[in-house]
């Protein structure tokens, strides 16, 4: 049986919500010409089920109840197993994986062709994206403080966006040829498809793009300056950190910060100025690993340098914004809270009309 696995690690922030889902709502279809994108049960979306074995495999648990991932990687495991052809799995937080890790992963999947995909974007866009995610996600930091501890190599997200740090470690053993880089383009680049970053990466994987005909709307958009400061300030009132309640995510993550907010319109969150020279240098540093490594390149090593930085264009400080400004955001939050509120049902009322519906059934036997 031959068997080539791809392993997409990420980098998060470079549109991996979008390619994900694609790949699932065209699951069928890729099946058909030898594309596997696989779950672990039909009960489970593609999506759910690669999160969950990249947190079993990472020795991690969270984003649902204590033990909701454990298993999960080896299911994951014997599901490519049981597929011949090319075999997709993807998930974001697998970048900043420890050696460890990727050998075990290399391991598990042992008899097949490995592969590892990596997308990446420059740091002019990753890491005012970075920072959001992480105040969606229960941050309460401000945006100097994250970009303090970022540039010294301390966060999370540091670790998932240095490409010479990831490669690697995920491709050590691999290679070159076995290690791709997909460089994300910027807004409106003109690449041969109507996405290129779905072309791009339909290329690495042999896919044609006919036999994914499903597109998807799903993104994990940025908010503006204000919104963000609101979900902050929320996540400090809340303690949102330290409780991580799944029902606040729920509500705060997914209906504020992903749905009713991101509609909203205020000034988009960018890198300081003073802070362009910093993010050049980690460019050239990317750059010339990569070159040096030899890794396939899809798309252009150029697209990791961030945009110039424009003198002409004001830079507004995410940690400092008008009152009047977070007040309305603030107001569209509790209008759309209340308005889901209402819209979910009264568990008191729904137990006693479960009850009197009993009720009704005995007495007519």
């Amino acid at each position: 049986m031959s068997r080539r696995v791809y392993l997409h690690v990420g980098a998060p922030k470079t549109g991996t919500t979008y390619l994900q889902d694609r790949l699932a709502l065209n699951a069928r279809s890729l099946s058909a010409h030898g594309v596997h994108f696989p779950t672990t049960s039909p009960l489970v979306s593609p999506g759910l089920a690669h999160f969950r074995g990249a947190l079993d495999l990472l020795g991690q648990d969270w984003g649902g109840a204590p033990g909701h991932a454990d298993g999960s990687w080896e299911a994951l495991v014997r599901r490519v197993r049981r597929r011949s052809g090319t075999v997709v799995i993807s998930h974001e937080i697998l970048a900043p994986a420890t050696p460890a890790q990727v050998a075990r992963a290399m391991r598990d999947l042992a008899g097949s062709e490995i592969h590892v995909v990596y997308t990446a974007r420059d740091l002019g866009r990753q890491v005012p994206a970075a920072w959001q995610e992480s105040v969606k996600q229960g941050r309460r930091w401000s945006y100097k403080r994250f970009l303090d501890r970022f540039e010294k190599g301390r966060t999370w997200f540091y670790r998932a966006f240095d490409v010479p740090r990831v490669l690697g470690t995920w491709g050590a053993g691999l290679p070159p040829e076995h290690v791709h880089v997909v460089t994300v383009p910027p807004s409106g680049a003109s690449d041969q498809t109507a996405d290129p970053l779905w072309g791009r990466m339909c290329g690495v994987l042999g896919i044609d793009p006919a036999w994914a005909p499903l597109d998807s709307d799903r993104s994990n958009r940025s908010l503006g300056i204000a919104e963000t400061q609101v979900i902050r300030q929320l996540n400090r009132r809340m303690d949102r950190q330290a409780r991580r309640e799944s029902s606040y995510d729920e509500l705060i993550r997914d209906m504020l910060a992903q749905g009713e907010l991101v509609r909203r319109r205020s000034a988009a969150v960018t890198l300081p100025p003073e802070r362009h020279a910093w993010a050049e240098e980690q460019a050239e540093r990317w750059i010339e690993w990569i070159v040096g490594s030899g890794v396939d390149v899809v798309g252009d090593v150029e697209e990791l340098r961030p945009a110039p930085h424009d003198p002409a264009e004001r830079w507004r400080d995410p940690d400092r914004v008008r009152a009047k400004r977070q007040l309305g955001t603030a107001l569209d939050a509790l209008a759309a809270m209340t308005r889901e509120a209402a819209r979910r049902p009264d568990p008191e009322r729904q137990l006693g009309q479960r009850v009197r519906a009993g009720v009704q059934r005995v007495r007519e036997r």
